[in-house]
């Protein structure tokens, strides 16, 4: 479905930005309303508050549950979903797709989600376990190389073929974009207005976006820093190398991101991730996946940043529970990384970042 403006953001009842949907009954009353759980232990010495949005107690495990909902339950009351005969059909690599079939299931809404090859075997398994069907698409797109373009030709195969569909395009949507609004007005009212550092994952742009208009319309004073890989293209060009941890970065830019939402871009491996997710369960006993620790390894690019007493707001986008068997198998790390358990066992700083892309690319590549 085409958008005509994949940046346009609309306030909630009253003009006030943020307000939740309303009349949620079930287990759509539980989405948001996630923790900000204050950090003192992961960087010794911080010079202010460090906090958690920890996004992972969705129902769905994920800060995806918001845009979910958001997608879903807007076109259903404007009656372009009909519960029980339209389709809804999905390009995801892990954790929209469970927060679409979680909210599909509850509304009797038929899924279709098309992943790809990096999808896990246990994401693959809950979404077949709330009704939804399973597209995987194995081969990257012939011209890049890449596996999104090659999803998202499915996606368009699909809905060509399938009466009474609905794309949620979460790349385009500016629903996406509208539910997180609510996120960062919950950061924002936790902490009376003072967010001073907001550090996330990008990927689509949508909890971006929404937090950086949700900043905007408030008034606050606050400098975002958006997290993105090192491979990706959401930014610019960098580094070219190959990725295993999905969920933040893009090898095609959304037509829903606005890079001047972010005051600061930090990018990150896929070892700096590793690093990130095994440093805050080591510290702070929170288990995180990757894109989560994606925004804890770049922390230590904000530090220089963070001002005496300022209050610095970490989004951690999903749990680790779905990355047992790769960041948190001790295996895998040693195979695609080497002998780099002293990067998170060493409890006096963070690790240092290489100095450029270039060297980033390089421990990605290992």
């Amino acid at each position: 479905m085409p958008y005509e403006d994949g940046n346009a953001v609309v306030p909630g009842p009253g003009g006030l930005p943020g307000t939740p949907p309303s009349g949620l009954k079930g287990i759509l009353s539980a989405v948001g309303g996630t923790p900000l759980i204050e950090l003192e232990r992961l960087v010794p010495g911080f010079p202010g508050r460090l906090l958690a949005k920890a996004e992972r107690f969705n129902p769905g495990g994920s800060v995806k549950d918001r845009s979910a909902l958001g997608m879903v339950l807007g076109r259903i009351r404007s009656g372009e979903l009909v519960p029980g005969r339209s389709t809804v059909i999905e390009s995801s690599s892990g954790n929209l797709a469970i927060g679409l079939a979680q909210i599909c299931g509850y509304f009797g809404l038929r899924l279709v989600c098309v992943v790809d090859a990096r999808t896990t075997q246990q994401n693959i398994a809950i979404l077949r376990a709330y009704g939804a069907e399973v597209e995987v698409v194995r081969e990257p797109d012939p011209v890049t190389g890449e596996l999104l373009p090659a999803r998202l030709r499915r996606v368009a195969e699909l809905l060509a073929e399938t009466p009474d569909s609905y794309w949620p395009d979460q790349y385009a949507n500016p629903l996406n974009r509208q539910a997180h609004l609510t996120t960062m007005r919950e950061i924002a009212e936790a902490l009376d207005g003072r967010v001073d550092h907001l550090v996330l994952a990008a990927g689509t742009g949508g909890t971006l976006g929404g937090c950086a208009e949700y900043i905007r319309q408030a008034g606050l004073a606050t400098t975002v820093h958006a997290v993105d890989a090192v491979g990706s293209v959401l930014f610019g060009p960098t580094a070219s190398c190959k990725r295993l941890v999905p969920g933040h970065g893009a090898s095609v830019r959304p037509k829903l991101l606005r890079p001047a939402d972010a005051d600061h871009v930090i990018h990150v491996t896929d070892l700096d991730c590793v690093v990130g997710c095994r440093r805050l369960v080591r510290r702070e006993a929170i288990l995180a996946g990757g894109s989560s620790g994606a925004v804890v390894s770049a922390l230590e690019s904000v530090l220089p940043r963070v001002e005496p007493g300022a209050n610095v707001v970490l989004i951690l986008p999903d749990g680790g529970d779905r990355y047992l068997d790769t960041i948190y198998d001790d295996a895998w790390v040693r195979r695609h990384f080497g002998a780099v358990s002293h990067l998170w066992e060493d409890d006096t700083a963070f690790p240092q970042h290489a100095e450029n892309t270039s060297e980033l690319a390089d421990i990605g590549q290992r």
